[in-house]
C-alpha cells in the first residue's frame, strides 16, 4: 500500500452480485442508507469500476447469470 492505493480482489460471482447491489443502492436516496456523505465517492468509484469490468451486465441473460451467482454465493445451511 505504499502508493496510497488499495486493491480488492473479488470472484466474478462476488463482483456481479456486489455490482447489482451497488446499483440498487445508488438508485435510492443515498443519504437515507449511508449517513456519511464522505463514503458516497468511494461507493460511486467502486460501482463504476465494476461496471467497466463486468461484460455480464450487458448480457441478454443477465438476470439468469445474477441468480446463478447468488446461488453459488449463498451460504450452505
Amino acid at each position: 500500500m505504499s502508493d496510497g492505493q488499495v486493491t480488492i480482489k473479488l470472484t466474478s460471482d462476488e463482483a456481479l452480485v456486489l455490482s447489482h447491489w451497488l446499483e440498487k443502492l445508488q438508485m435510492t436516496d443515498l443519504s437515507r442508507v449511508v449517513d456519511d456523505p464522505e463514503v458516497w465517492a468511494p461507493i460511486h468509484r467502486i460501482a463504476g469500476t465494476l461496471d467497466k469490468a463486468l461484460s455480464e451486465l450487458f448480457a441478454p441473460d443477465y438476470d439468469q447469470r445474477l441468480d446463478a451467482a447468488r446461488q453459488r454465493l449463498r451460504p450452505e445451511d
